[in-house]
């Protein structure tokens, strides 16, 4: 019988890791996977909103053309939606923005994006 990978949420990191493994990933995409996985963590997991928040932002307005984090990005501020019922003007102007950029070209920001412009639109609650 084949062996299927167990796919489990990542943890929510201590805020100077999130920093570290972002910082480093905007830097230089060969730390794409470890910034990855502190972004879901914390979108997930974290109990700042305002601090995951300000790093999806970073993530999805400093990741270059084509990096996965970029829809990554977009859809994490979907997570945060959900999580907290809100979000601010520049992460809700940023999540259309990046959602945008996913339909008209998938190889420039991921479809992901797409997803988290639907949390977005189902979870936020009007101020």
């Amino acid at each position: 019988m084949p062996s299927h990978p167990i796919f489990e949420n990542p943890p929510a990191l201590p805020r100077d890791a999130v920093v570290e493994a972002l910082e480093r990933a905007l830097a230089d995409r060969a730390h794409e996977p470890a910034a990855a996985n502190a972004l879901v963590g914390i979108a997930l997991n974290g109990a700042d909103r305002e601090f995951v928040e300000h790093w999806c932002v970073q993530v999805g307005t400093r990741a270059v053309a084509g990096s996965p984090l970029l829809g990554l990005g977009g859809l994490c501020l979907g997570h945060t939606a959900r999580r907290f019922g809100h979000l601010g003007d520049e992460a809700v102007a940023l999540v259309h923005s990046l959602a945008a950029r996913a339909e008209l070209d998938p190889s420039d920001v991921d479809g992901r994006a797409l997803d988290g412009l639907d949390d977005v639109r189902s979870f936020l609650r009007p101020s």
